[in-house]
């Protein structure tokens, strides 16, 4: 399978811009990203906070992205099921797959812990919300009619409309932070996206989990792999130049943690709902981290094209991935400075990474003869 690229974004909204603003500079980046070649825009569905997201009605975006783009496919990283009406968020991405010509990808999950309770969704429900919503939810795209009892949706004899264009329904992608996330994945042939503003590493292990639950449950893994970069033509003023919107990517990414109740009573309603992570303190810690770090620990991917496609090629050897998703626009970085680094990218990264692993698995091929 060719490897695919593809663009994240999260809306990260410095105090003080101007919302529209924003949203109309983002709207620029992702017709860059179709112009110069990638494959997928994907983008999140995030309420409340806006440094850490803008983005509330993704469905609405890619509408109106479509009308604009001609090979783009589009995909929510996530959609945050505990937070919908499953019978009508069917529906919706139904009628934005039509919209979209079959362009629509799904990405489901049950969002960051610090969306749960500001909607309402206590953290000991939002693990039951997920399942029970992702169940209807198939239910409504493969069949003409539907009943389902659960502990917090019950419908009967419901016809979910429209049906969406892809049959029989757009691919599902997973997000989260728990191996039970990766499990079911894999039971269920969905595929997933990991990666985040971390060291690579700790990807590791919740990439085998799924691939060992794919080949237990005979389906075919698909991992995306995602990761914010920074691209100039050397790497002195890529590393010059990225600092500040580096430094506030993390930061940003950091904020809504810091505005939570982290008392222990608090974590350990947290831990009982599966938001493990979120009671933990590694993510926190990141706040802290120097832009020193940021740079050598890869935990950004910041140089000339050639350092990038490198850093690539060595991740693609720790975990084999599928599909590549760069972050170019965060941090209040300016939307000319995220085109540049998409240019860049596609010019010089993409063609380079490909031939690297053409040629990992013809040697591995050979190697493989008798």
């Amino acid at each position: 399978m060719a490897i695919r690229f593809g663009t994240y974004t999260e809306f990260q909204c410095p105090p003080g811009r101007d919302h529209a603003d924003l949203i109309n500079d983002m709207l620029r980046v992702a017709e860059h990203t179709d112009r110069t070649g990638f494959d997928v825009f994907t983008t999140l569905e995030h309420p409340f906070h806006s440094k850490f997201a803008l983005n509330v009605a993704p469905l609405v975006l890619f509408a109106i992205l479509a009308e604009r783009t001609s090979n783009l496919r589009f995909r929510t990283l996530c959609h945050v099921l505990p937070l919908h009406n499953p019978m009508v968020l069917a529906g919706e991405i139904a009628e934005a797959d039509i919209l979209l010509k079959g362009r629509l990808e799904v990405g489901i999950g049950r969002g960051h812990a610090w969306l749960q309770e500001k909607a309402n969704i206590p953290y000991e429900e939002s693990l039951g919300r997920f399942h029970e919503c992702i169940d209807i939810m198939i239910k409504a795209w493969t069949e003409e009619r539907f009943s389902y009892r659960g502990k917090y949706y019950t419908c009967e004899d419901l016809s979910v409309v429209p049906r969406p264009l892809q049959r029989p329904h757009p691919a599902i992608f997973q997000v989260g932070t728990s191996s039970k996330t990766f499990v079911q994945a894999g039971q269920r042939g969905w595929r997933v996206v990991i990666g985040g503003p971390v060291d690579d590493a700790i990807f590791v292990e919740p990439h085998r989990t799924y691939l060992n639950a794919c080949a237990a449950a005979g389906t075919t893994p698909y991992v995306g792999f995602g990761k914010a970069i920074f691209l100039a033509e050397d790497d002195q003023t890529a590393v010059r130049e990225a600092e500040t919107y580096a430094s506030k990517f993390i930061e940003y990414n950091v904020s809504p943690l810091k505005e939570m109740d982290r008392s222990e009573a608090v974590k350990e309603r947290m831990r009982k709902g599966g938001f493990d992570f979120y009671a933990g303190d590694d993510f926190f810690k990141m706040a802290s981290v120097s832009y020193r770090d940021i740079v050598e620990r890869g935990i950004m991917y910041i140089g000339s094209p050639e350092r990038i496609a490198r850093q690539l090629l060595t991740l693609h050897d720790l975990i084999p991935y599928d599909e590549f998703i760069i972050i170019s626009h965060y941090g209040g970085i300016p939307a000319e400075k995220a085109m540049r680094t998409q240019e860049l990218f596609h010019r010089h990264v993409m063609p380079a990474v490909r031939r690297g692993i053409a040629d990992k698995r013809a040697r591995q091929g050979m190697a493989a003869r008798p």
